[in-house]
């Protein structure tokens, strides 16, 4: 089993070049025949973000300030950003091979490049918003070069852990198609449940809750990325979060492998 678990990894880092050509395509693809093109893939996310800034700003009166007397919006947009992805991914990497249902037929196509063209391609979308969250941060005067750096860490975390969810979805959902519906409902409650749009330090809620809560791996991505633009605090500073992610990570990685 470990040794077709390490196949994987080489075979993506083999085919590298057409992981990346295929990425690029498969960008392009998503939006062609649309007079707007790219745009739309901007548009959603960026609605999203306006909707919760005037339902939590405008509409409740958000005033806090957290870190560095960061704003509530950015404190909020550190935490959507991540989340937009690891949606995306979820989503379309369960459904890749049905996609590509035309290369998985052809014998000498190495389906296991699949799972990360998805996240490769999604990629470029996430670091538009990233560099977008980086400028509004230096726009307020809250950026700092020292810790805003491991954002990109954080992204490659969140990337390992969809790399491993995805080959075992993507293979289930091949036989059982209601998972994509399944995992669509389980991302409009992990948005709530994370927490992304809500501090959990401010409702003082039982230690145990608090626990579990921070059992879900997106808590590390979302707070990590806080922690890299409003608290200012460095990953290797929450060791028993860090450790706890990569076990977890790893353990979906030799299962969804496994299972693929």
């Amino acid at each position: 089993m470990l040794d077709k678990v390490l196949e994987i990894p080489q075979e993506i880092i083999k085919s590298r070049r057409l992981v990346w050509s295929l990425a690029k395509n498969d960008f392009k693809s998503r939006f062609a025949g649309s007079y707007l093109g790219i745009v739309w893939a901007l548009v959603q996310p960026i609605v999203t973000v306006l909707v919760y800034w005037f339902v939590f700003q405008v509409g409740l009166r958000q005033t806090a300030t957290y870190g560095d007397n960061c704003p509530f919006v950015l404190w909020m947009l550190a935490g959507l950003v991540p989340w937009f992805y690891f949606q995306e991914t979820m989503l379309t990497g369960c459904g890749v091979l049905s996609e590509y249902s035309y290369l998985v037929k052809k014998v000498v196509f190495k389906i296991e490049i699949l799972p990360a063209v998805k996240i490769l391609s999604s990629l470029f979308i996430h670091l538009f918003f990233v560099g977008i969250a980086l400028l509004l941060f230096l726009i307020y005067g809250k950026l700092s070069p020292a810790y805003a750096w491991q954002v990109f860490y954080y992204t490659f975390c969140m990337m390992a852990l969809v790399l491993g969810i995805s080959y075992a979805t993507s293979a289930v959902n091949v036989f059982f198609r209601d998972l994509m519906q399944i995992i669509n409902i389980a991302m409009q409650v992990g948005v709530w449940v994370t927490p992304i749009m809500w501090n959990m330090a401010d409702l003082n809620l039982p230690r145990a809750l608090t626990v579990i809560l921070k059992l879900n791996p997106m808590y590390y991505i979302c707070y990590g990325y806080r922690d890299a633009l409003v608290y200012k605090v460095n990953f290797w500073e929450r060791p028993e979060l860090t450790i706890y992610f990569w076990v977890f990570t790893l353990l979906c990685f030799l299962i969804g492998t496994h299972v693929f």
